[in-house]
């Protein structure tokens, strides 16, 4: 409902109904609507971390590593629901700048909780040491704003980009963040 209908629009009324729940139970559960959201926020991370951690226990070696998470990245692409979701989170919390810092600070949990699947990109390329703790945090922003973005323009406008294209394009980018070629960043 969030995601489709837009998290201000969205009422407790109907979330609740939609649930077979009451207001009532609602609130025997959240203290607010924005509470509900961080938890479903907070629960759909959740899962996406044990489906990574899943996949890569099945891993033999450094390339098999990378490539079983550059198939995670892109999958990420084809859930617009999630991600949809994801953009509402970031453009409510600017909006409403009473929210933003609690917000944020559920975003950055969620990411932390990605943050061994990171450690394991950056070992499985051996690029622990020679990007340095600057430069993954980087890679990181690079790769959740290039899916951002490419998966927005193309739900706005998917003549301009279709959805083979942005797959094709968070590939390639993948690869480069990923790559030796990410060593500039250390350099400032």
């Amino acid at each position: 409902m969030f995601s489709r209908d837009g998290f201000e629009r969205s009422r407790l009324e109907d979330i609740a109904a939609e649930a077979g729940h009451t207001r009532g139970a609602f609130y025997a559960n959240f203290a607010s609507k924005e509470d509900l959201f961080i938890a479903l926020l907070e629960h759909q991370a959740a899962r996406r971390v044990a489906e990574i951690s899943l996949a890569l226990k099945g891993t033999a070696g450094p390339e098999e590593c990378r490539r079983t998470i550059r198939e995670f990245y892109l999958s990420r692409a084809k859930d617009r629901q999630w991600n949809i979701l994801m953009l509402e989170f970031k453009l409510y919390a600017l909006r409403h700048s009473e929210h933003r810092a609690r917000f944020a600070a559920a975003h950055r949990r969620i990411r932390s909780s990605f943050h061994s699947f990171h450690l394991e990109l950056t070992s499985s390329v051996g690029h622990s040491s020679a990007l340095g703790e600057q430069a993954e945090k980087y890679a990181k922003i690079l790769l959740e704003v290039l899916l951002s973005g490419l998966l927005l323009e193309h739900a706005y406008d998917p003549k301009r980009i279709s959805a083979e294209e942005v797959n094709r394009l968070l590939g390639r980018m993948f690869d480069l963040v990923v790559s030796d070629k990410m060593a500039y960043l250390q350099r400032g």
